[in-house]
């Protein structure tokens, strides 16, 4: 536990230094402390659209969606197809003892994504978890320095699952603003187990909400039995719009990652303002659908948190 504290201790004095009297970002008033105030009456949210096998369709318009929120159909403000958002990533790799004979495919599965997926306008962070968290490479678009990082990672430990997730979205998912114009996502590889958190896994899904970051999650459970790990991973998967991936060998994420990297890619989005709006600071469930098309699949989180008033 003390392990736990100095490493995100450390961490957040690093955030809080780096953060100090930043530079405000477009589009985004600032209060007189410094600190980003957003327009808590809009809503945004980043989705993809899929048909039944799978394939992307990108070509839908504002009229072509609906969106659903305390069983009332809200009012559209802005929609725009995105195609070139720059990427915020988070590789959280699972290093604890019940993955001690899985490392090196962790390693080589975290190392393809990165290869794969990375631009030079795109930054990821490389975390490792086993007993407690700890951040391995900073927001970086340098392939080295994180291939390097993914490298010298090591086995051994406890399972703090869901430490990572919370640390990942609060400390590091929400630091470029505005967050529209960023499109966020945590690629998980873990056999979904936690027995050394101190959060819960509903605390875990909360913040990535609030960060509005998708969670991708790569099973390492070699054994073809679902696990109630397994069950952990998929529901981080579903909740958040990301997908579940359950590969045998490494060489077999090959096409799962070209999928993440195109869904990455081809995403609408739609900001609404809520009707009623909602001050209470609870989860408010939403459905985006096509509503004129059933066979479409939208994938996206189920919601927000309102504000607290």
């Amino acid at each position: 536990m003390k392990k736990f504290l100095a490493l995100w201790g450390v961490w957040a004095i690093t955030v809080a230094s780096a953060q100090q009297a930043p530079a405000p970002a477009k589009g985004v008033p600032q209060s007189s402390t410094g600190t980003i105030s957003l327009d808590v009456t809009r809503v945004n949210f980043l989705f993809a659209v899929t048909d039944k096998k799978g394939r992307f369709v990108t070509n839908l318009v504002q009229d072509d969606f609906e969106i659903i929120e305390s069983k009332k159909t809200q009012n559209i403000l802005e929609f725009v197809a995105e195609s070139n958002l720059p990427l915020r990533l988070g590789i959280l790799v699972d290093t604890s003892n019940s993955i001690r004979d899985r490392i090196r495919f962790q390693q080589e599965a975290a190392m393809e994504f990165l290869k794969s997926v990375l631009r030079e306008q795109d930054k990821a962070i490389v975390v490792s978890f086993d007993s407690s968290a700890e951040l391995i490479a900073d927001m970086t678009n340098d392939m080295d320095k994180l291939e390097k990082s993914v490298r010298q990672l090591r086995a051994g430990g406890g399972t703090a699952l869901y430490d990572a997730i919370y640390f990942t979205s609060r400390d590091k998912m929400m630091q470029d603003q505005p967050m529209h114009k960023f499109r966020r996502a945590i690629i998980l590889l873990s056999d979904g187990d936690d027995n050394q958190s101190r959060y819960t896994r509903e605390q875990a899904l909360e913040m990535a909400q609030k960060a509005d970051t998708s969670i991708y999650t790569i099973s390492t459970n070699i054994t073809k039995m679902p696990s109630d790990g397994d069950k952990v991973l998929k529901y981080y998967s579903e909740q958040t719009g990301g997908t579940y991936f359950s590969p045998f060998k490494a060489s077999d994420l090959s096409q799962s990652f070209e999928n993440i990297a195109n869904e990455l890619r081809c995403q609408y989005n739609i900001l609404y303002r809520p009707e009623p709006l909602k001050t209470d600071g609870l989860f408010q469930p939403v459905t985006i659908r096509v509503k004129t098309r059933k066979d479409l699949i939208v994938r996206t989180r189920k919601g927000y948190y309102a504000p607290r008033s």
